[in-house]
C-alpha cells in the first residue's frame, strides 16, 4: 500500500500536471471504486464536470484534489490503486475504472489491479465521510509533531512499537515498510512496549520517523510491486531500504542475520542485535 511518501510524491507530480485544470468529463467503468457519493453515479459526475482543480492536498494516505466548487475528490489508493496523467489517445486498460477527461485532451485515470481503492467526491463544509479520515491522527511532519507531543501520546500507552506506529488514529501515514525502517533507525525492538521506552530512545523514534519518511520522499517513495507516481515512474527508496523485505539478510550495521516475525498482523523484520527488548519485557515473556 502507498504510504505517506508515496501519496506525497504522487501529489508533487500531479500537482503540477493538472493544477488549473478544468475536468470536462468524467466516465466511470466500475462504480464499486465510488465510495461516496455510494452508487450514485451522476452525482459523482455532476459534481465533477465542469470544476477547476485549484491545488492537490494530502492528509495521511489521502490524496485530495481540491475544486473550485467546494467539492474535493478524495482519494485512497489503499493496495494496487494507481493516478496515471496522460494526453493525447487515452491509454486504458480492464483495470482502469475511472477516466478523468481534462481540458487540452489530458486524462486523469484512477486504475487498480485489486479494486481496493476508494473515491470521495466530499463537500468540504459537510461532516466527513470517510471512517478513516474522521479519526486520523497527527500529521508526522508538521510543525504540530513535536517531541513532546510524542510523549504525549505515547504515555501510559501499552502498546507494541510496530502497532504504535501502524495506528493511523494516531501518526497518519505510516505503514508496513516505513514502520521498519523507522525502528530499526531508532533501535527500537517491534515488539518493545512504548511506555517502556526511554526519554533517549523515544526522541531517537521521533527524529527517526521524520527523517524516514523525508528520505522516502526525496527518492520519490518506495517501489516493491506496484507503486508508481502520477508519470508512471518508480520510486527508489527500495533502493534504500536497511531492513524491510530483507529476512535472512545481514544487518548493514553489525552483520548479525535480520530476523522476522508478526506484529500487528503484518510481517516485521529487524534485527536482534540493534534492536533488543528491554530488560523489563524479557522478563514479562
Amino acid at each position: 500500500m502507498p504510504e505517506l511518501p508515496e501519496v506525497e510524491t504522487i501529489r508533487r507530480t500531479l500537482e503540477q500536471k493538472i493544477a488549473g485544470k478544468i475536468i470536462t468529463d468524467v466516465r466511470v467503468n466500475y462504480p464499486g471504486i465510488i465510495k461516496y457519493p455510494f452508487a450514485d453515479i451522476a452525482s459523482f459526475r455532476r459534481g465533477l464536470c465542469s470544476a477547476r482543480i485549484t491545488h492537490l492536498s494530502r492528509r495521511g494516505k489521502y490524496l485530495f484534489i481540491c475544486l473550485d466548487n467546494e467539492y474535493d475528490l478524495i482519494v485512497h489508493l489503499r493496495m494496487t490503486g494507481r493516478l496515471l496523467f496522460g494526453s493525447g489517445d487515452c491509454r486504458e486498460d480492464k483495470h482502469t475504472h475511472v477516466v478523468f477527461t481534462l481540458e487540452n485532451k489530458e486524462y486523469l485515470l484512477f486504475h487498480d489491479v485489486r479494486k481496493f481503492g476508494m473515491l470521495y467526491l466530499q463537500n468540504r463544509n459537510e461532516d466527513i465521510k470517510s471512517s478513516g479520515l474522521k479519526n486520523i491522527g497527527v500529521e508526522p511532519l508538521d510543525t504540530e509533531f513535536t517531541l513532546t507531543g510524542l510523549k504525549e501520546m505515547i504515555k501510559n500507552k501499552k502498546r507494541k512499537a510496530k502497532a504504535f506506529l501502524l495506528d493511523q488514529s494516531i501518526i497518519a501515514g505510516i505503514g508496513n515498510i516505513y514502520a521498519d525502517e523507522i525502528l530499526f533507525q531508532a533501535q527500537i525492538h517491534p515488539e518493545e512496549y512504548v511506555n517502556n521506552l526511554s526519554e533517549e530512545r523515544i526522541a531517537a523514534l521521533h527524529f527517526a520517523i521524520r527523517d524516514r519518511l523525508l528520505e522516502g520522499i526525496k527518492n520519490n517513495g518506495t517501489t516493491i510491486r506496484d507503486y508508481v507516481d502520477a508519470e508512471g515512474t518508480s520510486g527508489g527508496f527500495q533502493n534504500l531500504l536497511s531492513v524491510y523485505g530483507k529476512y535472512n539478510e545481514e544487518c548493514p550495521i553489525c552483520n548479525t542475520k535480520l530476523q522476522k516475525l508478526v506484529v500487528a498482523g503484518r510481517s516485521t523484520c529487524f534485527c536482534p542485535q540493534c534492536q533488543k527488548l528491554s530488560v523489563t519485557e524479557i522478563k514479562g515473556k
